[in-house]
């Protein structure tokens, strides 16, 4: 593994530990660690020695969402972001069909693609400091990876409505209060808490935890199934928008985008 390997995987006493690996950019999703998303998951739910998968973030962010550049070139070349919808559906689908526990680290603010991968974990841990929600609409870009079905299902339709439309980001206490975290904890007692957890899967019953899993993921897969191919058909449409470019370019600019709805 290298500073430059995006998505580093380790093994150890029946545990995988998943670090997102490009904290240079607050771990934000270009192309190669998108395709290593779609397909790690893939992977490792064919291991039978597994016991548990951790995921987290290197540095200080969990993940920050869409990197800047790559949506750039999805805008100068938008068939290449066919490619990109159909890894993201493989991203939400390999979690959900992964019947091995994803504990995830929240280390960091999860934002975007990045919330989305935090509320497919099985159980969270997150940083007191850390901030989680979907402000796809503020790029000019509908919700369409997997947040605009996991939020409602995961807090309830009353307030994932209001974040999802207005791209609002939510602080750790606020997560833990509407559900869609399960535990928030100072910065230091981080790692203790998530071994603890560790502890408990790994030597629990691994079948029956295993197909507990499968069993409760049933509704989620029936929603994912539903829900992301007319997601990213959108996204496809909004990503040719003038107003996706508008929010892209004034990210980057760090200014207040100028939306003309169109």
């Amino acid at each position: 593994m290298t500073a430059d390997t995006p998505l580093i995987v380790t093994y150890e006493d029946g545990i995988a530990r998943l670090t997102i690996n490009r904290p240079h950019a607050m771990n934000s999703v270009g192309g190669a660690l998108h395709t290593a998303l779609s397909r790690v998951f893939i992977d490792l739910a064919e291991r039978r020695d597994l016991r548990a998968i951790v995921l987290t973030g290197a540095g200080r962010a969990f993940c920050a969402g869409g990197d800047i550049e790559w949506m750039r070139d999805a805008i100068r070349d938008p068939e290449q972001f066919e490619v990109v919808t159909w890894e993201a559906k493989r991203i939400v689908y390999s979690m959900l069909d992964c019947e091995i526990p994803i504990i995830g680290r929240i280390n960091g603010d999860a934002v975007g693609l990045g919330a989305t991968l935090a509320l497919l974990c099985d159980i969270t841990v997150m940083d007191d400091k850390a901030r989680i929600g979907d402000p796809h609409v503020r790029v000019g870009l509908n919700a369409a990876d997997g947040g605009g079905f996991l939020w409602p299902a995961v807090i309830g339709f009353g307030k994932a409505r209001e974040l999802l439309l207005t791209g609002d980001l939510l602080c750790a206490e606020e997560a833990k209060q509407l559900g869609a975290v399960g535990h928030v904890v100072p910065t230091a007692e981080l790692d203790t808490k998530v071994e603890s957890i560790v502890a408990k899967l790994r030597t629990g019953a691994a079948k029956a935890i295993r197909w507990t899993k499968a069993g409760y993921s049933i509704p989620l897969r029936q929603l994912a199934h539903g829900h992301m191919d007319a997601g990213t058909a959108y996204e496809c449409l909004t990503n040719l928008t003038r107003d996706h470019a508008e929010g892209v370019e004034a990210f980057a600019e760090k200014r207040k985008p100028q939306f003309i709805g169109r």
